[in-house]
């Protein structure tokens, strides 16, 4: 199974739903948390192009935010893509 690491800030709502599901499924997760860390968040814009949070990855594989988190679930895919990004 692929690692799955999320970038998070402070208050973000998004992010306690992405890490609910995550904690739901039983898949564990590194999180960094980037309130605060100007230099972190120009960092992830540069390697996602986005600059919202949570930004999610398996692997290497850019998964996105909660919401592309929340339609892997629901369509059945979340765990497929897991283990396909070992």
């Amino acid at each position: 199974m692929a690692s799955v690491v999320m970038y998070t800030a402070n208050p973000c709502p998004y992010c306690i739903f992405a890490k609910r599901l995550l904690h739901e499924r039983n898949i564990a997760y590194v999180e960094h948390d980037l309130t605060g860390d100007f230099e972190g968040r120009k960092n992830l814009i540069n390697k996602t192009g986005m600059r919202t949070v949570p930004q999610i990855f398996f692997g290497d594989y850019h998964v996105g935010g909660f919401d592309e988190l929340a339609a892997l679930d629901r369509s059945g895919r979340l765990m497929e893509l897991l283990e396909a990004n070992t």
